[in-house]
């Protein structure tokens, strides 16, 4: 069955910054912010490390950064769905700027992906590409441009921007949850987006390339609850 995701959630991704023991190192933080503020937290992983993740960590939920659409048998070097299943993925990952595809290939990423129960998180680089991507129907859509992307650390630069990618994306599909994750740095970021209207907010390079980046896991995630906290306190 398909996790549900509650809503503030933060989302994580290691890219390929770190690797081994350090992403499990990584992980097992996640894991207690995710359990000492009561947040969920998806934590994108190398599909190398999804197994050992997965057996060390009792809160995350895990997602392969990409998978082919082949079916067990032939496809030497594929990433095949049902392996990235068996060894604790909850989800995948489509289309993000690093790993771009065509809307025929994310259509048949996101039917292959329905097959498994798998949450789909699709990335898209503009509104228009938001707007078409909303159309497949995935869970979670984070349109981030992609000149943002990568520790610029200027944040999404309007907050205009952000209202106005929830609301295009909301108009196609309600039920789709709107992250916003490009260039953030820091908890207060976190917090703002959230507040702005955004069901969730997410880091790489802004963890990454953090001074102390178990710190900073530990920071926006507690932004996230604070967010939460405000919201619900204002009765939204």
């Amino acid at each position: 069955m398909k996790p549900k995701i509650r809503t503030p959630y933060f989302e994580i991704g290691t890219k390929n910054y770190i690797y081994g023991d350090k992403v499990l190192e990584y992980a097992k933080a996640a894991d207690a912010a995710a359990e000492k503020y009561d947040i969920d937290v998806l934590f994108i992983t190398p599909s190398t490390e999804i197994r050992r993740v997965a057996e060390n960590t009792k809160h995350l939920i895990i997602l392969a950064p990409y998978m082919d659409t082949l079916r067990p048998g032939r496809g030497m070097a594929d990433i095949l769905p049902e392996g990235l299943k068996a060894a604790g993925a909850k989800g995948v990952v489509v289309n993000h700027c690093e790993k771009p595809m065509s809307i025929p290939a994310i259509k048949e990423t996101i039917d292959r992906a329905r097959e498994l129960d798998f949450i789909v998180f699709a990335c898209a680089d503009s509104l228009d590409e938001a707007k078409a991507i909303a159309q497949l129907h995935p869970d979670i859509i984070n349109p981030e441009p992609t000149e943002l992307i990568g520790g610029t650390g200027k944040g999404v630069s309007s907050m205009e921007y952000v209202r106005g990618s929830i609301e295009a994306i909301k108009a196609i599909d309600p039920d789709i949850m709107v992250e916003q994750a490009a260039g953030i740095t820091n908890g207060q970021q976190v917090y703002d987006f959230i507040m702005a209207g955004s069901e969730a907010a997410g880091a790489a390079s802004g963890i990454m390339n953090a001074e102390d980046p178990l710190a900073m896991i530990d920071e926006m995630v507690g932004a996230v609850r604070r967010a939460a906290d405000d919201l619900k306190r204002m009765g939204k």
